[in-house]
């Protein structure tokens, strides 16, 4: 069993720091993605305050145009399936640009899988090779619960789950 101790730092960048650490650990040895995606859901879900959903959509590759399908999270049911460019998600993977919306309600197209969502950062999962494997999506029913430093640490720990699952 991994043991996963509360976060210590008083600031983000020591919470990302200390939650990096406790991913590359969770990690370590696996190359499944589905299961890393999993475990890198839950580890975010329960050591961050504030939030209400997190979770990895994947690329579906057989679907024209591209298409986000819906991974491992944690949260309530969440939407299947989201087209490119469509909400928050189908954004930052058409884009390929992290998507840091402090209020979804202003976010032309939102999508809400959960009406309690007041706040969403996404980042998109893009392999060493270039491609797109996905998004990490994280929602919270607080507004603007995410900043430029969530931004930053929570692109850190999609780098360690790329890592860990990009072979």
């Amino acid at each position: 069993m991994f043991h996963t101790p509360a976060l210590d730092a008083p600031d983000k960048p020591g919470q990302y720091a200390e939650l990096a650490a406790q991913l590359r650990g969770l990690l370590h040895g696996e190359r499944n993605r589905v299961a890393n995606a999993a475990n890198f859901a839950a580890l975010v879900y329960h050591a961050l305050p504030g939030l209400n959903w997190c979770g990895v959509y994947f690329v579906d590759a057989a679907v024209a145009g591209g298409e986000l399908v819906l991974g491992p999270f944690q949260g309530k049911p969440a939407c299947v399936r989201i087209a490119f460019a469509r909400g928050v998600c189908g954004t930052a993977a058409a884009t390929r640009t992290t998507q840091l919306v402090p209020d979804v309600n202003a976010f032309p197209g939102h999508i809400a899988c959960d009406s309690a969502s007041r706040s969403e950062l996404v980042v998109p999962l893009v392999r060493a090779d270039g491609t797109l494997l996905g998004v990490w999506d994280v929602d919270s029913p607080l507004r603007a619960r995410f900043d430029e430093r969530d931004r930053a640490g929570m692109q850190s720990l999609c780098a360690i789950f790329l890592q860990a699952s990009d072979g």
